[in-house]
């Protein structure tokens, strides 16, 4: 069990539990959410009579895609945060995991490659129109890097949260805005 910062693991008859200081049990699975995530699979094939066994590895590798780039997110926005302070060291090291956590993505795709076209074939034709291609996070990671495009926004008219975010972001200086700033001073 990862060290969850609280008073630590405590041996029970079920298990390990953690307790925290105001001796209040804290479970890892309640921790991570757990039930929410692993229920968070839901194939469309199955839904339409017609369970493709690959779809699952489909969504997972897409829902963890989405999980790093909220990572990538909350980081490329505390970055640019020590950037405005004149901070560079805790902005350096945030970036570095930033490149990390890019790999993470880059290289999972090796896993996503195990599935054949036939494969995807046998699932693709239920997700209609769905794509990763509309992956309002994955826009809001060019806008924080500094690739801008106002078009972008409109592919997401569907999502007011979205939309607010891209145009948050569409707005602010870039993380690279912010170095140029940094820079000049």
């Amino acid at each position: 069990c990862p060290d969850l910062g609280l008073a630590g693991p405590v041996a029970t008859a079920g298990g390990t539990r953690v307790v925290s200081e105001e001796k209040t049990p804290l479970y890892y699975a309640d921790y991570l959410q757990l039930d929410r995530l692993l229920s968070a699979q839901a194939q469309e094939s199955a839904r339409q009579g017609r369970p493709a066994h690959d779809e699952m590895l489909f969504i997972i590798q897409h829902q963890t895609s989405e999980l790093w780039m909220k990572l990538i997110i909350h980081e490329l926005d505390a970055a640019r945060a020590h950037l405005r302070e004149d901070r560079l060291e805790p902005c350096f090291k945030i970036l570095a995991r930033v490149k990390q956590v890019q790999l993470q993505l880059f290289n999972q795709w090796a896993v996503l490659e195990t599935l054949t076209p036939s494969e995807y074939g046998q699932f693709r034709h239920v997700l209609g129109s769905a794509s990763g291609f509309q992956s309002w996070q994955y826009r809001l990671v060019e806008f924080l890097l500094g690739n801008k495009d106002e078009r972008m926004v409109k592919m997401h008219a569907h999502d007011p949260l979205a939309v607010d975010e891209l145009e948050r972001a569409l707005n602010e200086p870039s993380i690279y805005d912010e170095f140029l700033i940094a820079m000049a001073q």
